[in-house]
C-alpha cells in the first residue's frame, strides 16, 4: 500500500533526523481500536543510545515515541494519507489511516482487478518448488493431498510477487519399493500389463504383512532393486508398465484436482548422474567406507550419519536428492529450492542440505524444507499404506461433489468448483505443520470458514453488480465522484481491510503459509456480508425471506439506476471486494463460480 511505504519513509527520515539510523517496520495492532499501523521504533532503539535532541532529555520510550511524532506531524505530505497519530504506552507509535487513503487503495483494486495484490518482489529470482511426489505403484491416498494443494498454492503465490516459479513433481519410482513390487509380480509368474493401481496397492500390503512374519523377504525386495539399478531386463520391462499404469491414474487425479505441475521428474530420471555424485563425494573425503557402505559423516555430530551408497551398491534417497538439486542448478540456477514434503522427513532433508552444502560451500541457493502435518484417522492414528488403511483421495473428492450438488442448482461444473474448491481450503486453512483429523463432517461443512461460504459471498458481489443495470461505476483514481461524506462503520470495516491484501500475500509467500490468506479472505467476507445485511445498495435490491438479497437471482443486468455518491460507492466497494476475494481464491487453487 502506498500509504504504507510512505509513512516507513517519513519515519525514517524522522528518525534520521534524530540521529538515529535504523529500519522501520509497521504493524497491524491486535485491537484495530489502536490504529491501521503501529511501530515499536522508539523501543526498540531507545536502549541503545542516551537521547539529548533538540535540548530535551529523553527519559523513556514514550518521550522518545513523543518526540518522533512531534517531529513527524511538521510534515504536510503525511496528511495526505494520515488521519492521526497517537501515542500509547509503552512506547508505541499507532497510525489511523485517512478515508482519503483508504479510498484510493480501493480505487488501485478497481484499476489493476485481479493483478492487485501482486508485485515484482522477486524479479529476476527463481523458485524451484518439489511438491506432490507420489509413490508409484499405490493409489493417490488422502495424505497426498496436502503436498500437493499446500505446494500449489505456493506455487502461485510466489508467482504473484514475480518469481519465475518451476514447479517439480518429484515422483517416487525408484527404490526398495520397487524390489517389493518386483519380487511379489514374478514370485507369482503375474502379467503387469493386466495389473491395475488397486491390484499394486494390494501387492504392497501382502508382502510388507508377510514380511513381518518372515524378515528375510525383505532382503529379497533389496536383491531385486539391486537388479533393477543394474539394468536387468526383466526389472525394467516390469518396472516400466507399472509406472505408466501410475501415472495415468495420477493424471486423472491431477485432473480432478485442477493441478498442473510444470515437471515430473521420477527418481529414476537421475540414475545416470548417481555414479558421479557418488564419485566427487568419495574423491573430496566427504565420504567414507563404513562397513562396506559409503557414508557421509556430518561435522555437527549430532546429527546421524547419511549413507550414500549402500554396502550392495544401490543408491539411497540421499544419492537420489543430491543428484535432483545437482541437476535443478545446472537447469534453472534457482535461488530458492522449496521442498513441500511431509514433517517425518525433517532429518532427511536436513542431511540433504548439510551434504549439499559440504560439497558446494560457495553456493548461495536457499533451501527450504516445508514440513506438512499428517491428516489422521477419526481416532488419532497415521494412516499407513503398509497397512493398506488408506482413505483414497478421489473417492473424498467424489463425496464433496456429490455434497456440493445442493449449491449448484443441478449444475455440475459448479458442484465441481464447490466440492473440490470445500477440500482444497479445509485443508489449506490449517497451518502446514499442523496434523489435521480426517472428519467428514467438519471436512464438508458448507458453512463459515469454507470455500463455499467465500465463493457464495463472491456470486454475491457478482449478483449486485450484475442488477445494477448499465450503470458505471466510476473510473479508478476519480473517487471524489462516489465518496460520500460520511462513511457508515461497516463500510469503513470493509475499506479498512481490503487494503492489507497486498500485505497478506507477501506474508504468506515469505512464511510459507497460505493459511493466512485464508484467514484474510473470511474477515473480508465476514465485513462485506455485514455491510450487505445493513445496508442498501441499489434501490431495486431483491429481498429474500431473510431479509437479504438473493445472491444469484435471475434477471441479468436491469435498467440504470439514478446516480448518486453513496450509490456508486457502495458498487465500487462490491466491485473491490469480489476482486479480491476471486484473486484470493485462485491463489489457493480455488475456482469462484459467479452464480451459485
Amino acid at each position: 500500500m502506498e500509504a504504507r511505504e510512505k509513512i516507513k519513509e517519513l519515519l525514517m527520515e524522522v528518525m534520521r533526523e534524530l540521529g538515529v539510523n535504523a529500519e522501520v517496520k509497521l504493524e497491524h495492532p491486535a485491537e484495530e481500536e489502536h490504529g491501521d499501523y503501529s511501530s515499536n521504533i522508539a523501543m526498540t532503539m531507545f536502549g541503545n543510545f542516551k537521547f539529548e535532541i533538540l535540548n530535551l532529555k529523553l527519559n523513556s520510550p514514550l518521550e522518545f515515541a513523543k518526540a518522533i511524532v512531534e517531529q513527524l506531524e511538521k510534515n504536510e505530505e503525511l496528511k495526505d494519507y494520515i488521519e492521526k497519530i497517537e501515542v500509547a504506552q509503552p512506547g508505541f507509535i499507532n497510525f489511523w489511516l485517512s478515508k482519503d487513503a483508504l479510498c484510493q487503495e480501493m480505487s488501485l483494486v478497481l484499476e489493476k482487478g485481479e493483478r492487485y495484490g501482486s508485485s515484482d518482489l522477486g524479479k529476476g529470482k527463481t523458485m524451484v518448488i518439489d511438491y506432490s511426489a507420489p509413490n508409484v505403484a499405490k493409489p493417490f491416498g488422502i495424505g497426498h493431498l496436502r503436498s500437493t494443494i499446500i505446494g500449489q498454492a505456493l506455487y502461485n503465490l510466489y508467482n504473484f510477487l514475480g518469481w519465475q516459479t518451476i514447479g517439480d513433481n518429484h515422483l517416487g519410482d525408484w527404490g526398495t519399493q520397487f524390489g517389493t513390487l518386483l519380487y511379489q509380480i514374478t514370485d507369482k509368474n503375474l502379467d503387469p500389463d493386466t495389473l491395475d493401481i488397486e491390484k499394486l496397492q494390494e501387492l504392497y500390503v501382502e508382502f510388507n504383512t508377510k514380511a513381518q512374519e518372515n524378515p528375510d523377504l525383505k532382503e529379497e525386495a533389496r536383491l531385486w532393486f539391486k537388479k533393477l539399478e543394474d539394468g536387468d531386463v526383466q526389472a525394467r520391462d516390469i518396472w516400466k508398465k507399472v509406472k505408466d499404469t501410475s501415472l495415468q491414474e495420477y493424471g486423472r487425479i491431477y485432473k480432478l484436482l485442477g493441478v498442473e505441475i510444470d515437471f515430473a521428474h521420477g527418481e529414476s530420471f537421475y540414475e545416470k548422474m548417481l555414479d558421479g555424485i557418488i564419485e566427487e563425494y568419495e574423491q573430496k573425503g566427504i565420504a567414507a567406507e563404513d562397513q562396506g557402505a559409503l557414508v557421509i559423516h556430518f561435522p555437527n555430530e549430532e546429527m546421524t550419519p547419511a549413507i550414500l551408497r549402500k554396502s550392495d551398491g544401490a543408491s539411497t534417497y540421499l544419492t537420489r536428492d543430491l543428484a535432483t538439486i545437482e541437476y535443478r542448478q545446472n537447469e534453472w540456477k534457482p535461488d530458492l529450492i522449496a521442498y513441500e514434503v511431509g514433517a517425518e522427513q525433517s532429518l532427511h532433508f536436513q542431511q540433504v542440505f548439510t551434504a549439499y552444502r559440504l560439497l558446494h560451500p560457495e553456493d548461495t541457493t536457499k533451501f527450504v524444507h516445508i514440513k506438512h502435518g499428517l491428516y489422521l484417522s477419526p481416532s488419532g492414528k497415521k494412516f499407513s499404506t503398509r497397512r493398506g488403511d488408506i482413505v483414497r483421495l478421489e473417492e473424498v473428492l467424489e463425496e464433496a461433489i456429490e455434497r456440493a450438488q445442493k449449491l449448484a442448482h443441478g449444475e455440475d461444473g459448479q458442484a465441481k468448483a464447490v466440492g473440490i474448491g470445500a477440500i482444497k481450503y479445509f485443508d489449506l486453512s490449517h497451518h502446514p505443520e499442523s496434523n489435521i483429523i480426517f472428519d467428514w463432517e467438519k471436512m464438508f461443512v458448507l458453512e463459515g470458514n469454507s470455500a463455499p461460504y467465500l465463493q457464495y459471498t463472491y456470486a454475491r458481489t457478482e449478483s449486485v453488480l450484475g442488477k445494477s443495470g448499465d450503470q458505471v461505476i466510476r473510473k479508478p483514481g476519480d473517487q471524489e465522484t462516489w465518496q460520500p461524506e460520511n462513511l457508515e462503520p461497516e463500510e469503513l470495516n470493509v475499506l479498512k481491510w481490503i487494503y492489507r491484501f497486498p500485505e497478506v500475500v507477501e506474508e504468506a509467500a515469505l512464511n510459507f503459509a497460505p493459511n493466512t490468506v485464508c484467514t484474510y479472505l473470511f474477515e473480508l467476507a465476514q465485513r462485506y456480508n455485514t455491510f450487505y445485511n445493513k445496508h442498501r445498495i441499489l434501490g431495486n435490491q431483491v429481498i429474500g425471506e431473510s431479509g437479504n438479497q438473493v445472491a444469484g437471482e435471475p434477471g441479468g443486468r436491469g435498467t440504470r439506476q439514478p446516480d448518486n455518491p453513496t450509490q456508486a460507492f457502495r458498487l465500487a466497494l462490491t466491485l473491490a471486494t469480489g476482486i479480491i476475494l476471486k484473486t484470493g481464491l485462485h491463489l489457493l487453487g480455488i475456482q469462484a463460480p459467479a452464480r451459485m
